[in-house]
């Protein structure tokens, strides 16, 4: 009888191959040594292959036996071994040599690779390399004064990352064509956009019923929340967005990325707008700067339109100026960590921790000259109620400036806000850093227990026990600031003021936060002014043809809009 292979060579190597594509698909790794999941994917490669090879070995190990190939046939009488058809004992002994020896090398490659992941492990340990990490990330000292210009009051970002998930989620709802077929990504980027911060995202598919009823469109819309104003909007697309995290096959964003170019090795991915709204995903590129693997940091990136697909690879410095968060926050704070903790080696990091300082518990964003800025305040290790200083980190070319200004730290700053109005029982966000006066101050919004900002509160870096808290953030800067005349505190007054009176030629009124604003312009100017109604009690009687009269400043507010002061109604 023939002997017929289970498997031949050829049916070996496409099953091996199918099998090891639908891997390579699932798990999208980079072709590339540097990383850690391409050598993960090889040793699941050669397992595929040595099963597959083991089992068409036993198969025809097994084929021996049953009579289809060579066998070892017993004489019943005599008890002696016979061999029957064309096999022999030494044929079938050596289809287990066989069997044994593509096992033997394929395992011996794999603890080879295993030795080589481990030794590039070891290389790039911070026992060896504590000089390098602390120089992962370059810090210069910096002039807070001078280099962090006092804001406008109608351009303090008052929206925290989980208030703009609420917000978005109430403006989704509103939209019952869209609330049954769609879901809001939690990405809410923060970024710069037509001179005001924003958080984006985009909506996803609710389920793969709901894709599938809709991919020929793509996803219709994405959500932009105005961090000052709390404006939420709903961006229609003209063309959908073919290309996101809940698309499938090759359309999902991620799959998209790996088969145009499969060698880069992607950090955290992240959703921008350019300067016409227009859609991108930004997908930062991993390199390493210590040992094989060790020492992660950003090369460049590969900007996807999250309509079309089409894509372009930037090294970091040519990225384009829309770009505000080419580095993720999390890789940020640990440089800083490893910087301050390896300021004079590793064993002083650990032993004596002489000048070692390390990051606070948190970070918030600031919006400076069209970038995003991180920060985050540095203690001393021994220090837990006190900073030494803080950083700002640009995050579209990690520029990083230390200030040393000491003081509290964020969250006693957050206690202190919240002791202010404990009998309303608010929860304080994490601070934002802001100039005041000249002076490093803690901006935090105080919300309910529903989430919704409901005060506002200003907090001295240096003396925390100074607060100002009010129902708008005017008022409250106001409260400040004659919290600091107590205390004998120099208080700078509003560059550029100027002085204007006319006649009201028309006005509405809005609730912004649970806060009526009014606005308004004058006969003969076409400039928008706005006022709080803590501004004069007359206010809410004004109407079309009163006289009034008021300061401002030209401190710059968006969509052209000036905060006004000191108004009176005649």
């Amino acid at each position: 009888m023939e002997n017929k292979k289970f498997f031949p060579a050829a049916g070996r190597i496409l099953i091996s191959a199918v099998i090891i594509f639908l891997m390579f698909y699932l798990m999208l790794p980079p072709l590339n040594p540097k990383s850690q999941d391409f050598f993960t994917f090889l040793i699941l490669c050669i397992f595929v292959i040595l099963f597959v090879n083991f089992l068409s070995s036993m198969r025809e190990l097994l084929m021996s036996l049953n009579g289809r190939g060579p066998r070892i046939e017993r004489d019943p009488e005599s008890g002696q071994v016979k061999f029957g058809m064309n096999g022999s004992l030494r044929g079938f002994t050596s289809g287990f040599r066989s069997l044994a020896r593509p096992l033997r090398y394929g395992f011996s490659l794999i603890a080879l690779m295993i030795v080589f992941m481990m030794a590039a492990n070891l290389i790039g340990i911070q026992l060896f390399n504590a000089k390098r990490y602390r120089d992962l990330i370059t810090i210069s000292e910096g002039d807070f004064a001078e280099e962090v210009a006092e804001i406008g009051m109608n351009q303090i970002p008052v929206v925290d990352r989980d208030t703009a998930t609420r917000l978005g989620s109430r403006k989704l709802g509103e939209m019952s064509e869209l609330v049954s077929q769609f879901e809001i990504s939690d990405n809410y980027t923060q970024i710069n956009y037509q001179g005001s911060p924003y958080r984006v995202t985009p909506l996803m598919y609710a389920d793969p019923v709901k894709w599938l009823y809709n991919m020929r469109e793509g996803l219709p819309a994405y959500i932009t929340v105005n961090m000052v104003t709390q404006q939420t909007d709903l961006v229609w697309l003209e063309n959908g967005m073919k290309y996101s995290p809940s698309e499938y096959f090759f359309r999902n964003i991620y799959r998209h990325l790996r088969f145009h170019y499969p060698t880069r090795i992607f950090d955290t991915l992240s959703f921008e707008i350019d300067d016409n709204g227009t859609p991108y995903w930004v997908a930062p590129t991993v390199s390493y700067r210590i040992g094989w693997w060790s020492g992660r940091d950003i090369g460049g990136a590969v900007l996807v339109n999250a309509i079309t697909g089409e894509s372009t690879y930037y090294d970091k410095a040519d990225v384009p100026q829309w770009i505000d968060q080419l580095y993720n926050s999390d890789l940020i704070i640990t440089q800083l960590d490893d910087n301050g903790r390896f300021q004079n080696g590793y064993i002083n990091s650990i032993f004596g921790q002489k000048n070692v300082r390390r990051t606070t518990y948190g970070y918030n964003y600031l919006a400076l000259d069209d970038d995003v800025y991180l920060y985050t305040g540095m203690s001393s290790v021994t220090a837990d109620q006190s900073n030494i200083g803080f950083v700002l980190v640009n995050l579209r070319t990690k520029e990083t400036r230390f200030y040393t200004v000491p003081g509290a730290t964020e969250t006693s700053a957050m206690a202190s806000a919240e002791g202010q109005v404990q009998h309303l029982q608010y929860s304080a966000t994490f601070p934002l850093l802001l100039n005041i006066s000249d002076r490093p101050t803690y901006f935090v919004s105080l919300k309910d227990a529903a989430g919704l900002v409901k005060m506002y509160a200003f907090v001295d870096v240096e003396q925390y026990q100074i607060v100002g808290t009010g129902q708008t953030i005017d008022e409250a800067r106001r409260n400040y600031r004659s919290a600091l005349n107590l205390e004998d505190v120099e208080i700078g007054e509003p560059v550029d003021t100027h002085e204007a009176s006319g006649t009201v030629d028309s006005v509405a009124s809005v609730v912004i936060s649970g806060n009526t604003v009014y606005y308004f312009t004058l006969s003969g100017d076409d400039t928008v002014y706005a006022a709080e109604v803590t501004e004069h009690e007359n206010l809410p009687f004004m109407q079309a043809g009163s006289k009034i009269s008021f300061t401002y400043s030209d401190e710059g507010a968006p969509k052209n809009v000036v905060e006004v002061r000191d108004l009176k109604v005649r």
